[in-house]
């Protein structure tokens, strides 16, 4: 018996039938026998990554009605983290996961759908939707909507991307450049639809979605303007249609072999932090174990082979002009223990048999083994007296210099006063720079630093400051930024007890932050502690706050 038949067949369910005519997605008497499917699309005209996907949407309903199925389609919330960064709308970015999670579980078990296509594209809208289709487990297929191409400037001919706009902020702070240069360059970072066209957030969590097997090859690379893209919605119109009648669910494909694949390819391409906190909240939805030391122990036997915006020159475009996703996973392959090739995808081939028709066609983009860019993978998690639960820094992106630093702390109670602070000329060469209560409890919803880690590299301190918070960063973060420090500030988490000027030593090779303050004087700091009043008493925040967990947990909440 199908899902569907639950709202389709029999005397009584003649009402639901009735509706269902209504809607025009019936065409013909045949429609009642075959697959009722859902098309989750993230349409929203906020988001230059989801502006097209009304498109989309319209591309893999055809296909599905073309493989035999009915599809209907409904749309979820997305936020922009470019637009909601700097200001109190960041606050609901993460927070909107949970929102669309929710949504997707919603939609699917009121309707009684039989299968899913999932049309993603940005940020956390991608890991919200992978949630709620492994929560619900009903046959899934994800296709996101492709990244953007990365812009130039018209003035110096520089490649571009969204983060040399936050980073020119900084840079006309300190009079480097002038306003005529940051218009150049806001005009042609961003030139076409599609999602940020470095390896940010949500690019990371589309090329992940791949290695997990629930999405086709290209998923990730193919860029959202180029014509190939429109064979990867046809493909996934049929994909769904097939997974449906073999009875193919997530929980077929997101196993522990499924989720360390893409922690590998995590480290070999250098993906954002945010990948940790969202593949932990998916691995969990999904009943996978899965810990922050899992990412840990694959840094040290992957070597980072990957060096995209913001760690490198290269752009999303080249990866999938490089021989795309495959192409990495087939070098990995070469590594003893490392991919689990007998782990399923939603093509019906294992990620073995796709890695066999994969080839590298620029092995500048994609390096071989024995010219790793380093030994070890592009993520790594510190722990210490300030972050006993671990903290988080996407180490691609930190220069040799930053590798070892040690400096006096200067403190931001958020990343509000961070901004202005840094801007206005607050911190400087040496420093260490402490934002928190921006956790997930404490933010509410822990929101992202783009906007100082920026300011930090456009006033030219890149290499010369430090940053730990909290809160987390932007796939478009660079630099020596650490976060997800854990417990947070507002759970009493040894980040709350920093006083301005305490020495704070960061030692990424061996994977340590140390606040160097005596246990002794921490204990009575610890006496004098009071928990601040939550920034939200009222409304969707405020119900965040009460019931998220840690992001050593992945920050999901706790019903």
């Amino acid at each position: 018996m199908a899902i569907s038949d639950t709202i389709k067949k029999g005397a009584i369910r003649a009402p639901h039938r009735s509706l269902l005519r209504a809607t025009g997605a019936i065409q013909s008497e045949d429609d009642w026998g075959k697959p009722f499917i859902a098309v989750a699309n993230s349409f929203v005209q906020i988001i230059p990554g989801h502006a097209h996907l009304d498109v989309v949407g319209r591309k893999v309903r055809e296909a599905i009605r073309a493989a035999g199925g009915v599809p209907f389609e409904f749309n979820c919330i997305g936020v922009d983290d470019g637009i909601a960064m700097g200001h109190g709308g960041m606050r609901y970015s993460l927070a909107s996961r949970e929102i669309i999670a929710d949504s997707i579980e919603t939609m699917l078990r009121a309707h009684c759908f039989d299968g899913v296509v999932c049309i993603p594209n940005c940020d956390k809208i991608v890991p919200g939707m992978m949630m709620g289709a492994a929560r619900v487990n009903i046959p899934a297929v994800f296709v996101s909507g492709g990244p953007m191409r990365s812009g130039k400037n018209p003035l110096t001919g520089d490649s571009l991307d969204l983060a040399s706009v936050f980073e020119a902020v900084g840079k006309l702070s300190a009079n480097a450049i002038t306003e005529t240069q940051l218009d150049a360059i806001e005009r042609n970072a961003c030139p076409t639809c599609g999602s940020c066209s470095g390896m940010f957030t949500a690019n990371s969590m589309n090329c992940l979605c791949e290695a997990l097997g629930i999405a086709l090859p290209g998923n990730g690379s193919i860029l959202a303007t180029d014509p190939a893209r429109d064979a990867l919605f046809e493909r996934a119109g049929r994909t769904i249609v097939r997974l449906v009648r073999d009875d193919v669910r997530p929980s077929d494909i997101l196993t522990r072999e499924a989720f360390l694949n893409a922690i590998a390819l995590d480290m070999a391409m250098g993906g954002s932090s945010n990948t940790i906190l969202h593949t932990l909240a998916v691995a969990k939805e999904a009943g996978v174990p899965l810990g922050v030391r899992d990412f840990d122990e694959m840094a040290g036997r992957v070597p980072h082979l990957c060096k995209v915006a913001p760690s490198g020159k290269h752009y999303m475009e080249d990866i999938d002009r490089a021989g795309g996703i495959f192409a990495i996973l087939k070098i990995l392959a070469g590594l003893p223990g490392i991919l689990h090739g007998d782990s399923l995808t939603v093509s019906g081939l294992t990620i073995g048999e796709t890695i066999s028709a994969a080839t590298v066609k620029d092995d500048e983009v994609i390096r071989s083994l024995d010219r790793a860019y380093s030994s070890r993978g592009g993520l790594a998690v510190l722990h210490g007296n300030i972050a006993p639960a671990g903290c988080v820094v996407k180490s691609a992106g930190v220069s040799p210099a930053m590798m070892k630093f040690t400096g006096p702390a200067v403190v931001f109670e958020s990343g509000e006063e961070a901004t202005t602070g840094i801007l206005t000329g607050m911190v400087k060469a040496g420093d260490v720079v402490v934002i928190r209560y921006e956790g997930p409890k404490g933010g509410p919803g822990m929101p992202e630093m783009l906007a100082p880690t920026s300011a930090i590299v456009g006033r030219g301190l890149s290499e010369s400051v430090a940053l730990i918070t909290d809160g987390r960063f932007s796939g478009a973060t660079r630099g020596g930024a650490i976060g997800h420090v854990a417990p947070e500030a507002a759970a009493g988490g040894p980040i709350a007890l920093v006083k301005a000027g305490d020495m704070i030593e960061i030692d990424i090779p061996n994977r340590s932050l140390q606040l160097l303050v005596s246990d002794a004087v921490l204990d009575e700091r610890r006496q004098h502690w009071q928990r601040p009043e939550p920034k939200s008493r009222t409304g969707y925040l405020a119900r965040y706050a009460a019931l998220v967990g840690g992001a050593e947990e992945g920050a999901v909440l706790s019903v």
